[in-house]
Order: C-alpha cells, then sequence, then structure tokens
C-alpha cells in the first residue's frame, strides 16, 4: 500500500496494485482512478504517486 494526502490533508493509504490510471485536475490535485471504480482526489502530484508506486513495488520485489 501506499500513502498519500487528501485534499483535507488527511492521510488515505491506497492499495497500489488497484491503480488503473493518474492524472492532474483542476485546482492543483491529482485524480487517482482505482480499477474498483473509485476515485480519489489527492493533493500528491502525478509524478509522486507514480514513484511511491515504484518505491512500493521495489520494496516488495527486493531480495530478502
Amino acid at each position: 500500500m501506499i500513502s498519500l494526502v487528501r485534499g483535507n490533508g488527511r492521510p488515505v493509504y491506497v492499495n497500489a496494485d488497484l491503480i488503473e490510471t493518474v492524472e492532474r485536475a483542476e485546482g492543483g490535485q491529482t485524480q487517482v482512478t482505482l480499477t474498483t471504480g473509485n476515485v480519489l482526489a489527492v493533493t500528491d502530484s502525478p509524478e509522486a504517486v507514480a514513484a511511491a508506486v515504484v518505491a512500493y513495488r521495489r520494496s516488495i520485489a527486493a531480495p530478502a
């Protein structure tokens, strides 16, 4: 799971495997669409979301 920040400043943990699309939205927010159809508005940039997903996947793929 990755940690993102909602527009109200509260953290939300998202299953990185469920992220379908990430796009910049109006008002400086980012829209994260999940495979479930849910849509999250977060303050993290699309680049930061992508970096969080990559870091998460690297952490689970790293040898023990």
